[in-house]
């Protein structure tokens, strides 16, 4: 994800702090993995120095002072250009789960156990998944179920290693 231009995004609303940029964030897209404030300052930073956003009002707080960002025009700009632009599919042909696979087969270990236990670590996060489903606004049952679509990819790709595990330690071992 691009932190930068969902901060950007997030201010096309309005003139924010960085605060409540981490909040608005946070609140849309980050219940699993909150924005740091650092990440949130560095960030305004780097958009300041590009000239995507401005310093639209500086207040004086118990602490520092306390900055609010607008978006400019070229920020505008920036933004409906990163949302038009296709999001680059993932192909995973450099799988971590496929390299484990081999290194199990040229080591003599056991890769049907290895496959056996990331099947069992798979449904056990699926079932979570759904429970959370259950329970979740239209947003998190949407981030849910993209979680849950690539996972059975991922249990179709184990079920079909497994049937083909003699044949794939044949060809390694060649």
């Amino acid at each position: 994800m691009s932190i930068g231009h969902t901060l950007l995004g997030l201010l096309e609303s309005g003139p924010r702090h960085g605060y409540d940029l981490k909040r608005a964030f946070d609140a849309h897209f980050g219940q699993d993995r909150p924005l740091h404030y650092g990440q949130v300052y560095s960030t305004m930073s780097r958009l300041l120095k590009n000239g995507l956003v401005e310093v639209d009002a500086v207040e004086a707080g118990a602490g520092p002072e306390r900055k609010r960002y607008a978006i400019t025009s070229a920020g505008i700009t920036d933004v409906t250009q990163w949302l038009a632009r296709p999001e680059k599919p993932e192909p995973y042909l450099q799988s971590t789960l496929y390299t484990k696979v081999v290194l199990a087969l040229l080591t003599g270990r056991d890769a049907a156990e290895l496959l056996d236990t990331q099947r069992t670590e798979h449904l056990r996060l699926m079932r979570g998944l759904t429970e959370r489903k259950r329970g979740g606004d239209l947003a998190d049952q949407l981030i849910c179920d993209h979680a849950l679509f690539h996972l059975e990819a991922d249990l179709r790709w184990l079920e079909l290693t497994s049937a083909r595990l003699d044949r794939l330690g044949e060809t390694v071992r060649a």
